[in-house]
């Protein structure tokens, strides 16, 4: 067949006739119809995810007090938080692992934590009030020193949701071998391979459904958080050359995306504050990209089933903490799904630490955007590095710091 382009389906979605399915969807058409006349017929295949992200965070523009402060030095805190704000005068960010520097609070039990930046940025796309408490040092043009103020993101000029990694593409298996728990954050694991936790949609993930970012670059249009978002850049830790499965999918994590869009447009039941006992907070996100069947290879690519995704199962006892290559086994994501695995002879619970319900959600939702003409799709303006490209993802390069 020949090939599709984004600009000839955008034309079909404005006339209502581009057809739309799911990343679940287009797996029975294709293995009833074949991949070629799937291609023919099918013009986008949605995706979905829904899960917790560390590295995510929002910038924001508060606008000028009287008499004006320079935050930019200072200290500034959102609920108790501290935020980021080196930037200028009015600029924060925060992240979504920050944590109060004293609150009773996140102390009710040893390693407990209740309430964290993540749960900021939810609080603010819930509409609530939000406490900043600031202070600076004072400069001619900037005399202020001290701010104390509620703020409310309709008042904001700009709040942002910037995430320097979001949607992994496949991740680790997490179980432990040691004889007592641990608590990290792929959630508590139980001693003596009591449990394994993963974090992936598996057949609805993103990039799972573009394991070659054919489709997926820089400037595409997303579902982010409830709202509009897009691609920015590759994410952090973008490690586009593991090894690989013949389908493309890879067997560890690889690929990921920096994602960004406007918090205002957002939804707090898309993006929530999530606290895992022993390590932290989080934020959930959810996110959902559209794949433009362009031709028959790019349909097989969305055609990925659970059982031909390939994971990692790996020690967080020993092997994770201390940077030790190799996993214990492997295991495909329908062995996942299915409550149970098998790592060393025994039987192991399993548990999804992203939610499939959701990520089914997300992708419906931005198919029937599509079929309603709200969204239409973009073209990249440049492509995510792919395996060719030699992006690599390095550990850390320890030298010692010489005595002055």
């Amino acid at each position: 067949m020949s090939q599709k382009t984004i600009q000839e389906i955008n034309e079909k979605i404005k006339k209502g006739k581009a057809v739309i399915v799911t990343a679940e969807e287009i797996i029975d058409i294709v293995e009833k119809d074949g991949p070629s006349k799937a291609a023919q017929d099918v013009d986008v295949v949605t995706t979905g995810t829904f899960g917790p992200m560390c590295s995510s965070g929002a910038y924001l523009n508060i606008g000028h007090a009287k008499p004006k402060i320079k935050l930019g030095g200072g200290k500034a805190y959102l609920n108790d938080v501290p935020v980021y704000a080196g930037f200028a005068a009015v600029d924060l960010y925060i992240g979504a692992t920050a944590l109060p520097d004293d609150d009773p609070k996140n102390k009710v039990f040893p390693g407990e934590f209740r309430y964290g930046g993540a749960h900021v940025i939810e609080d603010l796309v819930a509409g609530k009030d939000v406490n900043l408490i600031a202070t600076a040092y004072g400069t001619d043009c900037y005399p202020g020193k001290k701010l104390e103020t509620l703020i409310n993101i309709k008042d904001l000029n700009e709040a942002v949701l910037f995430n320097p990694r979001n949607v992994y593409q496949n991740y680790n298996v997490a179980v432990n071998l040691s004889d007592k728990i641990i608590y990290t954050y792929m959630g508590a694991l139980k001693q003596n391979l009591g449990n394994a936790n993963y974090c992936s949609a598996g057949q609805l993930s993103p990039l799972l459904n573009d394991p070659h970012y054919k489709t997926i670059g820089i400037g595409t249009k997303i579902f982010l958080g409830g709202g509009i978002g897009y691609v920015a850049w590759q994410g952090t830790q973008h490690n586009p050359t593991v090894k690989r499965k013949p389908n493309g999918v890879p067997q560890v994590p690889a690929g990921t995306l920096a994602v960004i869009g406007d918090l205002k447009q957002m939804k707090a039941e898309w993006l929530r504050g999530t606290a895992f006992q022993g390590y932290g907070t989080t934020l959930g996100v959810g996110v959902g990209i559209p794949i433009p069947i362009l031709n028959e290879e790019i349909v097989k690519f969305t055609a990925v089933k659970d059982k031909d995704i390939w994971a990692q199962v790996v020690d967080y006892s020993e092997a994770y903490p201390q940077g030790k290559p190799g996993s214990i086994t492997e295991v495909n994501y329908d062995q996942l799904k299915s409550g149970k695995i098998t790592v060393n002879k025994k039987e192991v619970p399993t548990a999804g630490l992203s939610s499939y319900v959701k990520a089914t959600e997300i992708a419906e939702t931005l198919k029937q955007w599509i079929k309603k003409g709200d969204f239409l799709l973009t073209d990249p303006v440049a492509p995510i590095p792919g395996a060719d490209s030699g992006c690599k993802f390095k550990p850390l390069n320890e030298r010692p710091i010489s005595n002055l």
